[in-house]
C-alpha cells in the first residue's frame, strides 16, 4: 500500500484508536496519519515521558503526588521524522530512552494516578484543539476524545502481543523471556482494564478490529475504507 490518500474532506477530524499493550496501535495510527496527512497524537508515549522522568528522579510509582507534579510540569512534543514518530522533552529527543523495558514496566502503574491522567488529558486536548489528529491510546476513545468522528478498538490474542513486543525487543538488542512478556502483559491488561481512573474500555460506537493475523498494511486499509464510509460517505 504505497499510494497516500488525500482525503481533503477529512480536515479538521479526529480519529481515536484504543486497544491494549501490543495490540499495533501505535504503528497502526502512524501510518494512518501519514497516509491521510494527520497528526499522530502518540498519548501512551506522553506517559512513558513522565515515568522515565520518575525513575530518573527515582520517585516511586505509588508516590501519586509527585508524579502528578512531574506530569504539570513535563513539556512534550512531537515531530515525524519520515515514519517515525519522535518524542522530545523539553526539545529532548526521548524515542528511544521511553520504550525501554524498565519504562514499560512502569508506565502502566503511572498512570493509574488520577492527578497524572487529569494533567495528560489536557494536553492531549490543546495538542488535539484543531482536529486533523490520530490519536492512540487505552482511553483514547472513552475519555480523551469521547466526541471522536471514528473510534477504532485494535485488539490481538495474548500470544501475538507477546510476539510483536518480543521482536520489538530484539530489533533493539534487548533478550527477553517469551512466557515472561505473556505474564506482563497479561498483568498489564488487568491494571489498565480494572483501574478506577480512565480503565481500558471498549466503546459500544467503536469499530472493534482483531489485529492477529492481520499486517499494519492490512489494518490502516480497514481504517481507511472506515473513514471513507463512515465519515466521507464515499
Amino acid at each position: 500500500m504505497s499510494t497516500n490518500y488525500k482525503l481533503s474532506a477529512l480536515a479538521g477530524k479526529i480519529i481515536a484508536i484504543d486497544g491494549p499493550a501490543g495490540s499495533g496501535k501505535s504503528t497502526t495510527a502512524r501510518l494512518l496519519a501519514s497516509k491521510i496527512g494527520y497528526t499522530f497524537l502518540d498519548t501512551g508515549a506522553m506517559y512513558r515521558v513522565v515515568a522515565w522522568v520518575a525513575i530518573k528522579k527515582g520517585i516511586s510509582v505509588d508516590d501519586g503526588e509527585s508524579l502528578e507534579m512531574i506530569s504539570r510540569q513535563v513539556e512534550i512534543s512531537f515531530e515525524m521524522d519520515g515514519e517515525i514518530n519522535r518524542v522530545f522533552l523539553f526539545g529532548k529527543d526521548m524515542t528511544d530512552e521511553i520504550r525501554t523495558l524498565e519504562v514499560t514496566k512502569a508506565v502502566s502503574p503511572v498512570s493509574v494516578h488520577s492527578g497524572v491522567r487529569t494533567a495528560m488529558v489536557k494536553r492531549q486536548r490543546d495538542l488535539a484543539k484543531d482536529g486533523s489528529i490520530v490519536a492512540e491510546g487505552r482511553d483514547t476513545t472513552s475519555v480523551v476524545f469521547p466526541n471522536a468522528d471514528l473510534k477504532i478498538f485494535l485488539d490481538a490474542s495474548i500470544e501475538e502481543r507477546a510476539r510483536r513486543r518480543q521482536l520489538e525487543l530484539v530489533r533493539k538488542g534487548i533478550s527477553t523471556d517469551f512466557e515472561e512478556l505473556k505474564k506482563d502483559i497479561i498483568e498489564r491488561d488487568k491494571r489498565d482494564s480494572g483501574r478506577e481512573n480512565s480503565p481500558l474500555t471498549k466503546m459500544a460506537d467503536a469499530v472493534v478490529i482483531d489485529t492477529t493475523s492481520l499486517t499494519i498494511e492490512d489494518q490502516v486499509e480497514r481504517i481507511i475504507r472506515l473513514i471513507k464510509a463512515r465519515i466521507l460517505n464515499a
